[in-house]
């Protein structure tokens, strides 16, 4: 794709981790850019874009959000089953000539694996250019207060995890955005999954260990079952069925090493080092409490 004023980007989940990094860098090279979302900018943010109310349950707006866009960045809500609300969405992007999809997924989950799995599927399947971005877990998770680690973290800590010794290739979501910008504006479409790491594979001790190196804090990783997991996940807001699946992939991270890779996506595509964790952490001290 062209750097041209009339290319509009569509970005699902538009203030979301990945999304709202895209769209700084599309935004930077002089793309037109729909944020669509169930958040929309607080007062005084900085509103890059035009922001338009987006709700993938509720498709009575679906036909205008894809008017005038010639790509797609697809953000799935948070259900074992997206592909009931995304694939007919995609249908209609079809249909509305858009030629260009790029899918949020996870390193855990392949085109033949549940969530995320049926709408790679359909997209290798349907569409003429498209890309699956397949990201480990974000470094952001530890200092979003938002987030279930985050959030511990400044209250306790501590980070709970049913991951054991299991590894992971924590990667920074401005990695992971760097590379969905390419995916949507290079020339020549991907047409590939790309799985998405930071340069070294750790475990939830050894993130321990870089926060109290880094910053200070007193921190611990903390062993709990897959069923307390499935609870603290709960108490944040996630539905039954999502938060039991998700305690069951830190069981395959600890019995299979289900996260335990490094890949060469993020310099292959970006042309640049993806960031390790210590100088994530060392980036964002002040998202730590003091001891």
């Amino acid at each position: 794709m062209h750097n041209e004023s009339s290319t509009r980007i569509l970005l699902t989940g538009g203030q979301g981790k990945t999304s709202s990094r895209i769209a700084q860098l599309l935004h930077g090279q002089g793309y037109l850019i729909r944020r669509a979302g169930r958040s929309m900018p607080r007062p005084g943010e900085e509103q890059i874009g035009e922001h338009v109310p987006f709700d993938w349950f509720d498709d009575s707006n679906h036909v205008d959000l894809l008017k005038d866009v010639q790509a797609v960045y697809l953000v799935a809500p948070a259900s074992m089953h997206p592909e009931e609300v995304m694939i007919p969405f995609i249908r209609r992007a079809l249909d509305a000539s858009v030629r260009r999809f790029v899918l949020l997924s996870s390193a855990s989950i392949p085109e033949d694996g549940p969530v995320f799995g049926a709408v790679h599927r359909y997209l290798r399947e349907h569409a003429p250019e498209w890309a699956v971005l397949r990201p480990s877990y974000f470094m952001q998770n530890f200092t979003d207060a938002g987030h279930g680690h985050g959030h511990s973290l400044r209250h306790s800590g501590h980070i709970y995890t049913a991951a054991g010794d299991g590894k992971v290739g924590f990667v920074d979501a401005d990695d992971i955005a760097a590379v969905g910008f390419h995916a949507l504006t290079d020339k020549e479409p991907h047409n590939r999954e790309l799985i998405i790491t930071g340069p070294e594979s750790l475990t939830y001790d050894d993130v321990a260990e870089v926060i109290r190196r880094v910053t200070g804090l007193n921190a611990k990783h903390i062993h709990i079952t897959p069923e307390e997991l499935t609870e603290r996940h709960k108490a944040a807001g996630l539905p039954g069925s999502y938060a039991e699946y998700l305690a069951g992939l830190d069981v395959r991270i600890r019995l299979e090493g289900l996260e335990d890779q490094v890949t060469d996506t993020v310099f292959r595509v970006t042309g640049r080092e993806p960031r390790s964790l210590e100088q994530f952490i060392s980036e964002h001290k002040t998202s730590f409490p003091s001891n």
